[in-house]
């Protein structure tokens, strides 16, 4: 019989409650707006990937960035900042805002090992497999993650399509989405508690509890490697003083299981992650994000997943956010064996991204 006991506080909730509380989202004023647009001209001569919050001043926002970083951190885990007017900006402009928000909040990390710092989230069309991986398989069953055309795409690879996305964490404390134009149809956000379904597998089933505190083998492959051969062992749940965390995306654990050497998952691992997806199905809730809402998610303690989506292009609604990872200085410490992921596991660290490799 397990020891293990329910993780409370704030992070802890439930989707059906979650969506019809405003505790989680906040709307710019008038003030921050015009103290954002200042920003955004004195900071014209620099170009955004190496602004930082120096380029940016934010002075009379500091205080409620500062309270966006500790409800992340200590509070419910996610928060979402309304109004931004995106259609006043160009392309620019609106990179150089947003990354000069993110700055304030805490520091950006590479993406991918092409170093991008903030990324495009749009459907690129086909061939997204060919350019940021793809592995022929001769099975097109569950282990393909749901493929039909004998191939499994990567993360980084489904992300840049308009497929669904199921539910996972990103590779970093915090991840902000930017909307600046949403999609003729689909799209939406669906967020759940990883401590929520901590919770419910404790008092439904310990013992498939306690399997997700043991490694699981991920591939590297996507975003870090070219191939799925980079394999690590890490657990999908872990705590460290008393604060949970977990990092979870089945796409990798799927391509490690095609890597030949790596031990095959027992039936008592597939229970778990079976019910893990359950769980997140069952205690989500969905969000629209409308052009000028920023949405920031704690990895350690939130799920994230999207529906499908249809661009219209007679109507210019072609769905496009920009992605920032933010390492964040009031992050948690993390459990010493998550250094194989993180790097860095003590309390707010610089850590997370991906890596860089020199140029061929």
């Amino acid at each position: 019989m397990t020891s293990r006991q329910p993780i409370s506080g704030a992070c802890a909730w439930l989707g059906r409650d979650m969506a019809s509380s405003p505790r989680w989202i906040r709307t710019l004023s008038s003030d921050s707006l015009a103290e954002i647009d200042a920003a955004a001209r004195r900071s014209r001569g620099v170009p955004w990937r190496e602004l930082s919050a120096d380029h940016f001043p934010l002075s009379s926002l500091r205080g409620e960035l500062a309270e966006i970083a500790d409800e992340l951190e200590d509070g419910c885990g996610m928060v979402k900042l309304r109004g931004l007017p995106v259609a006043r900006y160009d392309e620019e402009e609106l990179r150089r805002i947003w990354f000069g928000l993110g700055c304030h909040l805490g520091r950006p990390v590479f993406q991918n090992r092409r170093g991008e710092l903030m990324r495009d989230i749009r459907d690129e069309g086909s061939g997204v497999g060919d350019r940021y991986g793809q592995i022929c398989v001769a099975d097109r069953g569950k282990d393909a993650g749901g493929e039909t055309s004998g191939v499994f795409l990567s993360s980084y690879a489904r992300t840049l399509s308009n497929g669904s996305l199921r539910f996972h964490t990103d590779r970093t404390d915090v991840v902000g989405l930017l909307c600046v134009r949403q999609a003729g149809t689909g799209g939406i956000s669906r967020l759940c508690s990883s401590v929520a379904i901590h919770n419910e597998m404790l008092r439904r089933r310990p013992d498939l509890l306690d399997v997700l505190f043991e490694p699981y083998h991920r591939s590297r492959f996507g975003e870090e490697a070219t191939a799925p051969e980079e394999v690590y062992a890490l657990p999908i749940f872990g705590l460290r003083d008393g604060k949970f965390t977990s990092h979870y995306s089945l796409t990798f654990i799927e391509a490690a299981q095609k890597v030949a050497g790596v031990p095959r998952l027992i039936q008592a691992q597939r229970q778990a992650l079976d019910m893990l997806m359950a769980l997140a199905e069952e205690l989500s809730f969905d969000m629209t994000l409308e052009p000028g809402d920023m949405q920031f998610l704690n990895n350690h303690v939130i799920y994230h997943a999207r529906t499908a989506f249809t661009d219209d292009d007679a109507t210019g609604r072609r769905r496009l956010l920009y992605r920032l990872w933010l390492s964040m200085p009031n992050s948690r410490a993390l459990p010493a064996d998550h250094a194989v992921l993180w790097g860095r596991v003590e309390a707010g660290a610089p850590r997370g991204g991906i890596g860089q490799v020199a140029p061929q």
